[in-house]
């Protein structure tokens, strides 16, 4: 069993005065990336900060250039070139760094909002993505010190899709249609990277987060 305390010990072996470490979390939708990375970010405190992969979502007007809106969240509806700079950069770790950040009350990233100094020890970077093995995207692994999948209960995190779907705006007949169009062909092909992890975190209900 898996418990957070586990998983908490692992990142403060990655967090080493003087020496910048990049933690990759990876996952479907609803996964629980985010949630885990940001307990992991809060217990470590000024020694840790979070870059989320979404800040390099193309853009809603973009998007409907590109005619990608109804895919919005597959591999080619992000700066996939862009985020592996700026994770080249943050493992780097010598200058203060800008990361953008996803806003989902209104679906679009925002720039420069994220800032991540050189004294950070550990940068916990989370998305669907940072596994695939097709370009620009395989320039990411590299660049991790580790990476973590997450594998949770498939219906519980359903579940949990179909409810932040929900949260934001959706109604129940488009949540689900979502959940199981579009966002399932995606975790379809990010379930087809879980061999390229350190780690394999099965059933995500197991970890016991702190309150």
């Amino acid at each position: 069993m898996t418990t957070f305390e586990d998983l908490l010990a692992r990142a403060q072996a990655l967090a080493v005065p003087g020496k910048r470490s990049v933690l990759g979390i990876i996952g479907a939708p609803a996964a629980g990336k985010t949630t885990l990375a940001w307990n992991i970010a809060k217990a470590l405190g000024d020694r840790a900060a979070v870059v989320g992969m979404d800040g390099f979502h193309l853009a809603q007007v973009e998007l409907r250039r590109l005619g990608r809106t109804d895919r919005k969240g597959a591999p080619d509806t992000f700066d996939a070139a862009g985020y592996v700079h700026l994770v080249r950069r943050l493992a780097e770790g010598t200058e203060t760094v800008y990361a953008p950040e996803f806003r989902r009350e209104i679906e679009e990233p925002i720039a420069g909002a994220v800032p991540v100094p050189p004294e950070v020890q550990l940068v916990i970077t989370e998305g669907n993505y940072l596994l695939l093995d097709t370009e620009p995207w395989s320039g990411v692994r590299p660049l991790l010190t580790e990476a973590w999948f997450l594998r949770p209960d498939e219906p519980e995190r359903l579940e949990r899709l179909v409810t932040r779907h929900r949260h934001y705006g959706r109604s129940l007949a488009e949540a689900q249609q979502r959940a199981r169009g579009s966002d399932q062909r995606n975790a379809d092909l990010i379930a087809t990277t879980e061999a390229r992890a350190d780690l394999v975190v099965e059933d995500m209900s197991l970890v016991n987060f702190p309150l």
